[in-house]
């Protein structure tokens, strides 16, 4: 069989990040009654839910390192290459970083799927790693029941230029650079419901690298950054807020959305990460249809960044982001923490 007849979303029981373990459940993985040993050097690690571990080098820069990997977002290998890669180069991205080096995960059931196969998600690897000035220089592999793709990666930042999901003041606005919904769409591949046309909406959004977020860590005025994947919207900022203290607002009609995402919804095109991550965090959400929780609670592969810019700059930065011709939206604020809901939908 050909590399290109292959539909690799029926070789797995999941896919994208949508695979991701829920929040809570995560949660009870993480805890340790271990007492940790500090490491001085180490500014960001598993205890700030942030997106990549950060080491300072003792120079004015630190080392950003992450990893990231799932099962087959959609049926083309190459195109599956590109996705996984996109997706973990990202988080070098949400901190302010800019990436360096990738090695690659691959697990593949060689009993299943040709070694061609493998090597089309490999080139399409390269091509998004080139794309973004790194080098695909090893990685590892295994013989594993189902595919699963994606990288660690290593990048570079000035200490003083490092974002985070968790320095975010009150009144700072919310901005997003992704529409929401690829889930919802990957959800309508994999049951083979999805239009052509949607499916390029999808591709490009998943194959779109989050590059804007080297030029964010050189704005201080960007106080907080992270970016959207397998928790959804409101997973993430979810993060940024408890992380920061604070509550938010999102301002639903102002949220990028795939416009054709009721005609899926209507056909119960939602993956069962919605679940997950509603049961995990929901009980944090204000009032919500049931339409808003699907989508804003839609795991997102290769998802947009989140961005949080301190509200006297708003000016400054949207002029800014004209200047690139990059999407990006408004669409809500952070303020000081409450009894409220931890995000109020308006």
């Amino acid at each position: 069989m050909e590399p290109t007849s292959i539909k690799l979303t029926q070789y797995s029981h999941g896919a994208g990040c949508g695979c991701k373990i829920s929040p809570a459940i995560l949660d009870q993985m993480l805890y340790s009654p271990m007492i940790r040993q500090p490491d001085a050097r180490l500014l960001v690690g598993n205890d700030k839910r942030d997106d990549a571990a950060v080491l300072d080098l003792g120079n004015g820069t630190a080392l950003i390192s992450t990893t990231d990997f799932f099962m087959p977002v959609v049926d083309d290998a190459y195109d599956f290459g590109r996705i996984a890669s996109a997706n973990a180069i990202s988080d070098v991205y949400a901190m302010g970083g800019k990436p360096v080096l990738a090695i690659a995960i691959l697990g593949w059931p060689v009993d299943k799927l040709s070694p061609e196969v493998a090597q089309r998600v490999l080139e399409g690897s390269r091509a998004v790693c080139a794309e973004a000035g790194i080098t695909l220089a090893g990685g590892h592999s295994i013989d594993c029941p189902e595919p699963v793709f994606g990288l660690a990666v290593n990048g570079l930042v000035n200490i003083p230029q490092l974002k985070q999901n968790s320095t975010a003041t009150a009144g700072c606005r919310l901005y997003l650079t992704k529409a929401l919904g690829v889930g919802i769409l990957s959800t309508a591949q994999k049951r083979g419901v999805l239009l052509p046309d949607d499916a390029a909406i999808a591709l490009k959004s998943m194959t779109t690298l989050n590059n804007l977020g080297e030029i964010f860590g050189k704005m201080d005025y960007v106080k907080a950054m992270t970016d959207v994947t397998g928790f959804g919207l409101l997973g993430h900022l979810s993060e940024m807020c408890e992380g920061s203290n604070l509550s938010a607002v999102i301002e639903y009609g102002k949220v990028p959305i795939i416009p054709s995402l009721n005609y899926y919804l209507n056909q119960n095109c939602f993956p069962g990460g919605t679940e997950r991550n509603w049961l995990s965090y929901g009980h944090k959400i204000g009032s919500i249809t049931e339409e808003q929780r699907y989508i804003l609670a839609d795991p997102q592969t290769s998802g947009g960044l989140l961005v949080a810019v301190a509200e006297e700059s708003v000016n400054d930065f949207e002029t800014e982001m004209q200047k690139t011709g990059h999407q990006f939206s408004p669409i809500g604020w952070l303020k000081s923490k409450s009894d409220e809901p931890l995000i109020t939908i308006l």
